[in-house]
């Protein structure tokens, strides 16, 4: 069993955009800013080996079934703890069904934060595997989330079996801005998922893996124009979703046209990522983004201009 370092932790981890259009189910980014903070502490009133959530808003407090919980748990088996009981607070700074990685922000955190109180033993590998047992009981065995809530940046998942996690790196010297579109509308995972054709043509394939690759290869060419374009095109999981989100193809005509590089839904939905290399300009496409949701989908919306992130879910 490992030794305990400290006695209380408080870690955040950042708002994830999953899909990234063509990417789906294997591309994702960590986005600056916004996200879950979990404060974790020892606790000699609860059960050693065990975890109990004390705070949290709208959530399940039974560990079993709550995204923080269920992370946290598998990062204290992984390590081995039986003699000491933790407690958890967690403050939601993602609204729930968003499309940002909210259950994945909740796990990251959880998990970085029981990693560090026993001297960061485990690896980064290791903690993706510990959220993703998280992310299949709530929404689906997929790490384009938690993978870049934890490692930061931009992130491609080569397989699942064996899990194998790639960093891309997107220039330090590049300006890179997403805007982030959120309404007051909720996009369960699930049914959103569930909407997705069985079956596709040889001739979608073929344009959704090219331009997957465009997207990879602009993300290290720090090519952000290339970034929005492939981002925009994805021909097979946006199509099917665009239509169950009131508006959404009407903001991403307003992105273009306001200027952006590219627009698509960020993970189920239902929130809209425009891409752009300038945060003024960014604050322009995001009011035009607004106006469409309200114009077109009846919809109040908040709209956000952020960085990536580059460094994923800390302890602070």
């Amino acid at each position: 069993e490992p030794e305990l370092v400290f006695a209380s932790v408080k870690s955040f981890s950042p708002a994830t955009v999953a899909n990234l259009g063509p990417g789906f189910d294997f591309l994702g980014c960590a986005v600056d800013g916004i996200g879950d903070t979990v404060t974790l502490r020892v606790d000699p009133e609860v059960n050693p080996g065990e975890i109990a959530i004390t705070s949290i808003e709208k959530l399940s407090r039974n560990p079993l079934w709550n995204c923080a919980g269920i992370a946290a748990i598998a990062v204290m088996r992984m390590l081995g703890v039986r003699s000491i009981g933790l407690s958890m607070s967690l403050k939601k700074g993602l609204p729930l069904g968003s499309g940002l990685g909210s259950s994945a922000a909740s796990a990251a955190a959880a998990a970085v934060a029981v990693n560090a109180m026993f001297g960061s033993k485990l690896d980064v590998l290791d903690l993706v595997n510990a959220g993703l047992e998280s992310e299949a009981k709530v929404s689906g065995y997929h790490a384009d989330n938690i993978a870049p809530a934890i490692m930061g940046g931009f992130v491609l998942i080569r397989s699942y079996y064996p899990l194998h996690i790639m960093p891309l790196r997107f220039p330090a010297e590049k300006e890179l801005f997403f805007v982030l579109v959120n309404p007051e509308f909720e996009a369960p995972t699930k049914k959103m998922r569930a909407v997705l054709p069985s079956e596709i043509g040889l001739k979608d394939h073929v344009s959704n893996c090219s331009q997957a690759s465009a997207l990879v290869a602009s993300i290290l060419q720090g090519d952000a124009r290339v970034l929005g374009s492939a981002l925009s095109s994805d021909g097979i999981v946006e199509p099917a979703r665009i239509k169950l989100i009131p508006g959404m193809e009407g903001v991403k005509r307003a992105a273009l046209e306001a200027g952006a590089f590219g627009c698509t839904i960020s993970g189920a939905g239902p929130t809209a990522v425009a891409i752009i290399d300038n945060a003024e300009k960014g604050k322009e496409i995001g009011e035009c983004m607004m106006e469409a949701f309200l114009k077109e989908g009846s919809l109040k919306a908040s709209a956000t201009v952020t960085r990536l992130d580059r460094v994923g879910a800390r302890v602070i």
